[in-house]
């Protein structure tokens, strides 16, 4: 079998492979760069090599609670707000619907409206939508109870729902009538 630390090297290497890419993922949808993104991902690593005897056989979403503890303490020490992710012209022209319809307006409502948000809404939709975890998965993540992640995803869902139902919809200007004493 080998010595323990060749066995450790092994897993870790499998773990990496496996899990790299959505960690990056993951660290682009909360910041403001890719080479950002990509030192998260280090240090996520970084954490599971020192760690690696609790890191669970399911191990993504420890992964992500790792990096959603890391990026909240560099929040913490920023003293400000998290990077908005833009929306890139390459994100909008991928999104289309069956049709070919141009849904490029109903990503940026969606957007703005979970912008409006708290932290704990947007993690929780983000997990579920992004992250494409599940209900228990996020709750791990967040370091809470399943039950408690389902209440705070059903309460999350609801107040994007409001929060898009409030959004402004584009006016027509309205039309005068014109009558004959007008011509």
């Amino acid at each position: 079998m080998g010595p323990p630390e060749k066995r450790d090297e092994g897993w870790f290497n499998s773990l990496y492979a496996a899990d790299y890419a959505h960690i990056v993922r993951y660290g682009l949808r909360r910041l403001a760069d890719s080479e950002a993104s990509a030192e998260l991902a280090q240090e996520v690593f970084v954490v599971a090599w020192r760690r690696r005897g609790e890191v669970p056989d399911r191990s993504l979403p420890w992964l992500y609670g790792v990096a959603r503890r890391l990026l909240a303490n560099q929040w913490r020490s920023r003293r400000t707000a998290p990077d908005v992710v833009p929306i890139t012209a390459a994100e909008l022209t991928r999104v289309a619907d069956s049709s070919g319809a141009d849904t490029s307006v109903g990503i940026a409502d969606v957007r703005a409206a979970l912008a409006t948000l708290g932290d704990l809404d947007q993690e929780i939709l983000r997990l579920i939508g992004w992250e494409e975890l599940t209900v228990s998965e996020a709750a791990q993540v967040l370091g809470c109870t399943r039950a408690t992640a389902a209440v705070r995803l059903h309460r999350a869902r609801r107040r994007l729902s409001e929060a898009m139902s409030d959004r402004p919809v584009p006016s027509r200007r309205p039309v005068l009538a014109t009558t004959r004493e007008d011509l």
